[in-house]
């Protein structure tokens, strides 16, 4: 007769050595008639259970990933990086360490693609790993295929895998919100996360979404700011460090406005006393009220106090591309060298690895409007969001109120409320004076009149007039026909 090996410890008094047991359950309980391993085995099924996560968790492909070679000063393939994002990888790296000790609560590690998140997430792992910890790293759509696999698997059932899942002692979930969006993938995500914070069981979550865009019932319990810690991460993508800037809308990309730099503005100390002559168009209204358009030209001389308005512009100009901080609104008429200044900020900032947006500020509604369109695969949440809170934000020739909607200065302000009181770097070019622009935005100018967050510069100047350069190669072609 073939010798069976025990399963239990042979002098276990609960179960004589077999290993299992059967619970004593009335008929029509949902465990009557299974058998369950008896305590002297829980060593060995906790073991086996925390391998098996460790095997779902493909963590040996990044046990690389470590809080030591976490990189906080930025891409390392960057001239420079803002002291906003050394300041933020610095402190996105210390919470996760002190989450990483402690294993209490949630951590929701937010941020654009490549900024550090997975790395950070995974170092966590890692750490739990090497104390002896059961732990499951896995990307949600992994996890859901896991899940929907289990329903074929011999080796397993779905509710033995939705358990492991639902129980692991830390659980991090990377690219929260790039699964397929099914309900029955929203329904078992809210069923784990549910879960887990109800028994307080530690969680980290990475995604690249916004709490808007997150389903209802799970951003409630991420927005318990008791339980959950919501760490954003302000850095440009390790992948890729040249793009520094959003290309759908900066008017940085475009080849006239990256020539435009501090080294090649004109200061025009040559000009005092020329005359320039300028063509403007004025709206009128006749006798009847009707509106028209008139033409007047108006002649004006170049004088030293131009000049010197023009150079304390630059000065300023320059101290804050040096050193963005609080806003610099910068005055003056068309063609006076407003969004040549701005355009030099924002050409230098991305010399240095910043990232910035320029852009008019008629351009920027269209671009928020576009998200209605039914063909538009970002949501005005999202969008909104990005302006809002990118590192250095240029808002160039913004307008008289009345020329938008109500809708759209409404959004505008929105956007500068939000920078002004999480004191963002911004720049407001306008063709306003100082008077106009408080009569038009009372509100608004009342904030821009806070010297200790803001910096005005007029620039009064008579329209810069160049002479085209002509083709001296064109022009001997001529010569010889």
């Amino acid at each position: 007769m073939p010798i069976v090996e025990s399963l239990g410890k042979p002098d276990c008094k609960v179960c004589g050595g077999v290993g299992f047991l059967r619970t004593d359950v009335p008929v029509g309980h949902k465990n009557f008639g299974q058998l369950e391993p008896c305590v002297c085995r829980s060593s060995e099924v906790a073991q086996n259970a925390s391998q098996r996560l460790y095997e779902m968790s493909n963590l040996d492909q990044l046990s690389h990933l470590t809080f030591e070679n976490f990189i906080t000063s930025g891409n390392p393939k960057a001239e420079f990086v803002t002291p906003q994002e050394i300041a933020s990888l610095q402190d996105a790296k210390d919470v996760c360490e002190e989450f990483s000790n402690a294993m209490k609560g949630w951590l929701l590690l937010e941020g654009a693609y490549g900024c550090g998140k997975t790395h950070l997430a995974a170092a966590i792992a890692n750490a739990a790993v090497q104390r002896g910890l059961p732990t499951l790293f896995i990307t949600v759509p992994d996890l859901l295929d896991s899940l929907r696999f289990a329903y074929g698997n011999p080796e397993t059932t779905f509710e033995a895998r939705f358990d492991e899942i639902k129980n692991a002692n830390l659980l991090v979930m990377d690219d929260f919100g790039t699964q397929n969006a099914t309900n029955w993938a929203q329904e078992k995500l809210f069923q784990i996360i549910n879960y887990r914070y109800i028994n307080n069981l530690p969680t980290v979550i990475t995604t690249n979404l916004i709490l808007d865009e997150i389903e209802s019932r799970i951003r409630s319990r991420l927005q318990d700011s008791d339980f959950v810690q919501h760490l954003r991460i302000f850095a440009p993508d390790y992948r890729r460090p040249k793009e520094t800037s959003n290309p759908g809308i900066s008017m940085l990309s475009m080849p006239d406005i990256q020539k435009m730099t501090f080294g090649n503005f004109e200061t025009r100390d040559g000009e005092v006393g020329k005359e320039i002559v300028t063509t403007i168009i004025e709206e009128k209204k006749d006798k009847y009220g009707r509106l028209y358009k008139d033409k007047e030209i108006i002649r004006e001389k170049v004088t030293s106090d131009h000049i010197k308005r023009l150079n304390t512009a630059l000065k300023s100009t320059v101290q804050f591309a040096e050193d963005p901080k609080g806003w610099l609104v910068i005055l003056g008429g068309s063609f006076s060298g407003k969004t040549h200044l701005a355009a030099a900020i924002g050409n230098y900032r991305l010399l240095l690895g910043g990232q910035v947006v320029l852009v008019q500020v008629s351009s920027l509604l269209d671009y928020l409007k576009s998200t209605f369109s039914p063909n538009s695969d970002v949501s005005f949440n999202r969008r909104s969001y990005e302006i809002r809170t990118t590192p250095l934000l240029m808002l160039d020739d913004f307008k008289e109120s009345g020329v938008s909607s109500v809708w759209a200065e409404d959004k505008l302000h929105q956007i500068l409320t939000h920078r002004y009181y999480n004191d963002l770097p911004t720049v407001i070019t306008s063709t306003m004076d100082p008077d106009s622009f408080a009569k038009n935005y009372p509100s608004l100018w009342n904030r821009i009149l806070d010297t200790s967050k803001c910096e005005v510069c007029v620039v009064d100047m008579p329209p810069y007039r160049r002479a085209r350069i002509k083709n001296r190669q064109g022009q001997r072609a001529k010569r010889k026909k």
